[in-house]
């Protein structure tokens, strides 16, 4: 769900146990900081839009307005397209861009939001300036991203330690930081943006319903995605340290005292009139 150069690669693929996370995503439960900015006539840009469940919410919101979806892989628009056309959304269309250059002239949307884009891409800094130079001004440039050393949870399980060490190498290996949400601020900063809200907030997942959700996405991703195969090929893990960290997440998913939370950073910045 995330645009990159040649300098960074897509850590999380669109295996079915991605797709399982990024089509649950919802604009009341992903972008909630941005949604009292928003005005029924705005223009959007949705970069990094994945399948689109986030892109239709923010068409919804905007019935005067337009968005526009993006992301760099353009097998997983039409799907983004299905999406639009079953909730019979016309004020939406989809692209394929790269958000360190974007082919919008300056000052074209109201709004340009990535949601889980920057820890992903080669140059977040670019990219926010990217995002800067295409939102008109007076518009607002709203990112969040995931924190991966700041998830926690309960109760403690080696096998879970294992994933996140596991999966923090893999990402940067890829060329991502996936600690990016404590980074958003500074990235911004460093791309010139002044004026910042800086917030966060979580996902929890802790009733049985969503542990099972949470654990089996996960454990399927560690054996079946693309994350997977760049861990086994880059020496990362063993097909055997793989299945290990997927039965600990069954296991763990498996508890009722089972809780865990992801941290994730917001930035919302409005660009001068």
């Amino acid at each position: 769900m995330a645009n990159a150069r040649e300098t960074a690669v897509y850590t999380h693929g669109h295996h079915e146990s991605v797709l399982r996370s990024h089509t649950w995503r919802t604009a009341a439960n992903s972008a909630g900081y941005l949604l009292g900015s928003l005005r029924p006539q705005m223009r959007i840009l949705d970069i990094g839009c994945g399948p689109g469940t986030i892109t239709a919410d923010l068409a919804e919101l905007v019935p005067d307005g337009r968005v526009t979806g993006v992301d760099h892989a353009p097998g997983i628009l039409e799907q983004a397209r299905a999406t639009a056309a079953a909730r019979g959304l016309d004020n939406i269309d989809f692209a394929v861009a790269d958000v360190h250059a974007l082919d919008y002239p300056d000052d074209t949307f109201c709004v340009v939001h990535a949601h889980q884009v920057l820890q992903h891409v080669g140059d977040p800094v670019r990219a926010l300036r990217e995002m800067h130079r295409v939102t008109k001004p007076g518009g607002f440039i709203a990112v969040r991203d995931a924190d991966y050393a700041a998830m926690t949870w309960y109760p403690a399980a080696d096998g879970l330690t294992d994933w996140l060490d596991l999966y923090e190498r893999v990402a940067r290996a890829n060329g991502g930081e996936p600690d990016a949400g404590r980074r958003l601020k500074a990235w911004a900063l460093a791309a010139g943006l002044r004026d910042i809200t800086a917030t966060s907030s979580t996902w929890t997942f802790a009733t049985a319903e969503e542990r099972a959700w949470w654990s089996g996405l996960w454990a399927d991703r560690t054996v079946a995605s693309a994350y997977a195969d760049r861990a086994v090929q880059g020496g990362h893990a063993t097909a055997g340290e793989r299945r290990a960290v997927a039965r600990a997440w069954r296991e763990w998913g498996g508890r009722e005292d089972a809780w865990f939370a992801v941290l994730h950073g917001e930035i919302l910045c409005r660009k001068d009139a």
